[in-house]
């Protein structure tokens, strides 16, 4: 009985354990109130900031309990419904970066780079996600600079639908 205790008691701390190194106590965030019809998972206490840009929506999230957080997601009328090619946009873009160094990873909707500051390593990842004729694009604050764990967390946090 008492080996099972302990084994129980292990297993509790190691799932703990876990659960904060994936450190993400986060929550899912419904962000319809703010014009945008996705989920994301969140820090419980985010501050979320929305403008309309008349050609576009900017949403701005920023953990409050967990300060780096930060995410910003733009919203615009799809021109192309080719979430490949839109993704190349993004890669063009992001290479055009005089400080750009890598694609650190990616999957068929986004990518993970790095860009080398003063030889300092800074990470950011765009992600694209396609609703009806809403293009979506999801990427790290603009104001922050992030490590390679904190922006894969994040990018976990955005991933929508069933590709996780």
């Amino acid at each position: 009985m008492k080996k099972r205790l302990v084994a129980i008691a292990v297993l509790g701390m190691l799932l703990v354990g876990c659960q904060k190194e994936n450190g993400n106590n986060w929550q899912p965030l419904d962000l319809l109130e703010y014009g945008l019809p996705i989920t994301v998972q969140a820090p419980d206490s985010t501050t979320v900031n929305a403008s309309d840009l008349g050609i576009m929506q900017d949403v701005t999230l920023k953990g409050v309990s967990d300060p780096d957080y930060y995410i910003q997601i733009y919203a615009s009328k799809a021109n192309n419904t080719d979430v490949a090619q839109i993704k190349a946009d993004q890669v063009s873009d992001v290479r055009n970066n005089p400080y750009f160094s890598r694609i650190v990873e990616e999957d068929e909707q986004g990518f993970i780079f790095e860009t080398a500051i003063d030889s300092t390593n800074y990470y950011s990842f765009r992600y694209i996600y396609l609703q009806g004729d809403t293009e979506f694009i999801f990427t790290t604050g603009l104001a922050k600079t992030f490590n390679l764990e904190q922006v894969e967390q994040m990018y976990e946090g955005v991933r929508q639908g069933g590709e996780k």
